[in-house]
């Protein structure tokens, strides 16, 4: 009788260390749980009810019209007041300095790698066109807005100085979309202005001339077209 009670005794405290140790993996599990992540209304600065607006215009006028269009300048574009027009301006600029900042980043450690790699070599040369081109040519680049090494190409080109024709390809044929894009690189106006540099949209010429690269680069004799 004695052992069997002790028997018991052994298997009840079998038990509750089994119960504990379960209770502990359960807290630890608990506690590793990842936090919610940041909504897309609060990644760009809008509150909980400029999003559904947002949303709303998109699947409207406004998203056949400028499909793909941040939300930012969705909003800006279809403000109701100045006081808003101006609100969302501010949180695009904002936006677009952060923006700015990050690719900036990305620029400085690619040229980094790039002279550890290829000190001879600039990007331009690896990608089959010389940094300067005779004054009869000029270089025609295809490029996307979130293309890491489209971004790296356009800078370079602008930097050598290189009479341009920039194609957006993903534009969509959004003019706003476009002028916004050459703001981001800095491009000097009076380039654009005397035709030194051209921004485009694409309207099928990457299928036709791009082969499928991303981004794609073209010498253009300017009497005879591309090579």
């Amino acid at each position: 009788m004695k052992s069997r009670y002790g028997f018991l005794l052994l298997l009840s405290a079998i038990t509750t260390a089994q119960g504990v140790e379960e209770t502990n993996i359960s807290e630890s599990k608990s506690i590793s749980v990842p936090l919610a992540t940041t909504s897309p209304a609060q990644e760009w600065g809008l509150t909980s009810q400029e999003w559904p607006r947002y949303q709303q215009l998109k699947q409207g006028e406004r998203g056949i019209w400028s499909p793909g269009l941040d939300p930012l300048t969705t909003l800006d574009v279809e403000a109701a007041t100045e006081a808003e027009r101006n609100h969302y301006a501010e949180l695009l600029v904002e936006k677009e300095s952060q923006r700015v900042d990050k690719e900036l980043a990305f620029q400085r450690a690619y040229d980094t790698a790039w002279k550890r790699r290829l000190p001879v070599q600039t990007p331009v040369s690896a990608g089959n066109a010389s940094p300067a081109v005779p004054a009869d040519r000029r270089l025609t680049v295809f490029v996307r807005e979130t293309c890491a090494a489209c971004d790296s190409l356009v800078r370079t080109l602008l930097r050598a100085g290189n009479p341009l024709e920039i194609y957006l390809v993903d534009s969509g044929g959004d003019d706003m979309r476009l002028h916004r894009w050459g703001v981001t690189y800095h491009i000097d106006i009076a380039r654009v202005k005397r035709r030194d540099i051209t921004l485009n949209h694409d309207a099928g010429r990457w299928e036709h001339y791009g082969r499928g690269k991303m981004p794609a680069i073209l010498e253009k004799q300017v009497a005879h077209g591309w090579t």
